[in-house]
């Protein structure tokens, strides 16, 4: 070898080196720290409020149709649940969100997720603090609508034991009453087949238990209904239009699935009621019901411990009717399975087509007794993976 060609291929080595170095940076470094617990959404005036959301969106026909359906149901605050493609850059911001989910931008409340979550600093944060003008971005926050508190956490960041983030939400939760809803990108539980639970965020769910009534979440591309864990309804929605994950059609917690369908949660909310609706890109009610919580009170202020009749939670049958609880136990009740159980149990509820000539898959159930805690199967999500 002539000396010419063994600079030139030390020359290709180290720049081979360097992209490589480059790219493992880029998809594996950590995502600078985020900040938060400062106000950043405007609260809801009045007594009534109504509430959407939806992630893992783009600019493609189908997130434009599902953006003109929830426009049309005059949303008084838009959860984005997290994911705008490829990367989250500045330029995916500009090219792949403003287009279709930046008509709702100035009424968003917005959760990064785990393809914004790197780049924040270049291309989520700056988006936000011009869209909602702001001096600056919160990573977690907290604002109200219509008796209810919504918390926005950022599963991205870091949110364990000794975080900021964790210190911030149980100083959220000192006030007694379960009136609150938590959103963030990755699901606790979710019976998906792409991404299931994760089990990294069991810190935030366990500070929520018996304080929060509602958590939703993205990241897995459909819609999904679970029965009550923690006395707490996991709703995922992320049939924003990039992409459809499949259901594990065989989970026990799943009371209502569709991943074929384009959709979104919509949440009407008043003192100590939320009615929740999934509804399809083309307007059919996919599943629908009523959740009732406790009204949040300073401590200390309750005369007695024991909630009204009227503010404990309800029982929603497979129709979506609701009814309050009995006081005396139903010969079909059921005692609450074991986490084993919950796990190795086959499938209990009939599985049928959607009620019009959809393809949706429309997963049905009896509703168990809420479980104090389900153990996941699943192994713990990379936080940096790319889907």
């Amino acid at each position: 070898m002539t000396r010419a060609r063994w600079i030139a291929a030390m020359v290709a080595l180290v720049v081979a080196s360097a992209a490589a170095a480059a790219t493992a940076w880029y998809f594996f470094a950590p995502a600078p720290p985020g900040v938060g617990g400062f106000a950043f959404v405007r609260s809801v005036p009045g007594a009534r409020a109504t509430i959407w959301a939806v992630g893992d969106g783009d600019a493609s026909a189908a997130s434009r149709a599902l953006v003109a359906r929830i426009s049309a149901g005059h949303p008084d605050r838009f959860l984005y649940l997290g994911d705008v493609y490829a990367r989250g850059t500045h330029d995916d911001f500009r090219e792949h969100y403003a287009p279709t989910w930046g008509r709702l931008a100035s009424i968003t409340a917005p959760t990064p997720g785990n393809h914004d979550w790197p780049r924040h600093r270049s291309g989520y944060d700056p988006y936000w603090r011009r869209a909602l003008g702001r001096s600056r971005t919160a990573a977690w926050y907290a604002f109200r609508a219509a008796g209810w508190t919504i918390l926005s956490i950022d599963s991205e960041a870091d949110h364990g034991d000794g975080s900021a983030q964790l210190a911030w939400l149980r100083s959220k939760l000192r006030a007694r009453g379960t009136c609150r809803i938590a959103f963030w990108h990755r699901p606790r539980f979710s019976a998906g087949s792409h991404h299931g639970d994760t089990e990294a965020m069991a810190p935030v769910w366990d500070a929520l238990r018996g304080h929060a009534t509602i958590v939703v979440s993205g990241h897995e591309h459909d819609m999904q209904r679970l029965h009550p864990i923690d006395a707490i309804t996991q709703f995922v929605s992320g049939a924003g239009g990039h992409s459809h994950h499949g259901l594990r059609r065989g989970d026990a917690r799943l009371a209502f699935g569709d991943d074929r369908l384009g959709g979104a949660l919509r949440l009407r909310l008043r003192r100590g009621v939320a009615a929740y609706a999934f509804v399809s890109t083309a307007g059919r009610v996919l599943d629908r019901g009523t959740l009732r919580c406790r009204p949040l009170r300073a401590r200390g202020s309750y005369a007695s411990a024991a909630a009204p009749a009227a503010l404990r939670p309800m029982r929603v049958h497979e129709s979506g009717a609701a009814s309050a609880p009995s006081s005396k136990r139903s010969s079909t009740s059921v005692p609450p399975p074991s986490a084993a159980r919950i796990s190795q149990r086959s499938a209990s509820w009939a599985i049928s087509a959607s009620p019009s000539p959809s393809p949706g898959l429309s997963v049905r159930g009896p509703i168990p007794t809420p479980v104090s805690r389900i153990a996941s199967t699943r192994p713990k999500p990379s936080r940096r993976t790319l889907t």
